[in-house]
């Protein structure tokens, strides 16, 4: 059948065996996602099924496998590589910023760096802060490089397959806390262009965006704010970078009031990009400022304190509240 049930770990998984048996260039490379199938079990088969060539575990250097990736995209692969959890990019971040992000350009067009990089993000596991980061934020800011992150199961598998299709770098963030959540994944559908954000509750007091890990939370906040006769419009921004500002302003335009929510820290964050551009968009529209929900300027915690640090119901709730009042 097209269409079942599957959880959003298992969703790249397929994604990624789809992409494997469809384009003998496509390669999978990352620290234990062969034999053991990555520590979530993301990549859980692969190897045993496409052989060590195509599903390739690497030393523990993500300088070293970014760059390696790099080499094999000049070469026509198109390497999909796992960072093992957010805080461990770092080492690779110059690879990716002074190399894959600029050799498009660099080259005036003439070459293309199909590279995708995927990287577990976000809090709620109960780990320490490497495994528990947000940093997308720098990620955005880098010209050349495309980002984006599902919420379900359904982008889960079309988003990957899409960023694997892709002749530009993608950065892959996949909601960790969000791996057993389970959906309905049509392998048949034609899905939505891998930039668009989706309307994903309709709503017209006030509009909520969010992406990743906190569309669940948004859409549990807009039908507790029902109870309370307060009718939200919950929007999946799905990439950010490029933003879909129409679809956000389409929405400001009819709700007039914004709360962006996200689990990075709100200083510097997505949601300024966003507050400022539909600020600069949909001035006379808005009854109130736009508003951002996020976590703390401040090292992420022990787990103990984690759900004290991370945006909840409550926060979003308080800034919808706030939004109605001016």
């Amino acid at each position: 059948m097209a269409e079942s049930t599957m959880a959003i770990a298992k969703a790249i998984n397929e994604s990624l065996r789809k992409a494997l048996e469809t384009d003998p260039k496509v390669l999978v490379m990352g620290e234990d996602v062969g034999k053991l199938g990555g520590v979530s079990r993301v990549t859980d088969g692969l190897q045993k099924d496409f052989g060590e060539a195509r599903v390739i575990d690497t030393p523990l250097a993500e300088s070293g496998i970014v760059g390696t990736a790099i080499g094999l995209a000049l070469r026509g692969y198109r390497p999909v590589v796992e960072i093992q959890f957010d805080g461990f990019v770092f080492p690779a971040y110059d690879q990716i910023v002074t190399q894959l992000a600029k050799m498009h350009a660099r080259a005036l067009g003439k070459i293309k760096l199909p590279v995708v990089i995927r990287i577990p993000y976000g809090g709620g596991i109960g780990a320490v802060e490497h495994h528990s980061e947000s940093p997308e934020a720098l990620f955005a800011h880098v010209a050349g490089l495309k980002v984006v992150s599902p919420s379900n199961a359904f982008d889960a598998y079309w988003m990957m397959q899409q960023a694997i299709d892709c002749d530009d770098p993608v950065i892959y963030f996949e909601p960790k806390r969000r791996y057993w959540d389970k959906g309905e994944v049509d392998t048949a559908a034609i899905p939505a262009p891998l930039h668009t954000a989706r309307v994903v509750r309709e709503g017209s007091d006030a509009t909520l965006a969010a992406y990743g890990p906190m569309v669940k939370t948004c859409l549990e906040a807009a039908a507790a704010a029902e109870e309370e006769g307060k009718s939200l419009e919950v929007i999946d921004m799905r990439s950010l970078s490029p933003i879909d500002f129409d679809t956000l302003q389409a929405s400001v335009v009819k709700t007039r009031r914004l709360v962006v929510v996200h689990e990075a820290p709100v200083f510097f964050g997505t949601g300024a990009e966003v507050a400022a551009r539909i600020t600069e968009r949909c001035f006379y529209h808005l009854e109130a400022p736009v508003l951002r929900v996020g976590g703390f300027h401040a090292p992420y915690p022990p787990a103990r304190l984690e759900e004290e640090y991370l945006p909840g119901l409550d926060r979003v709730l308080d800034a919808v509240d706030r939004a109605l009042a001016f």
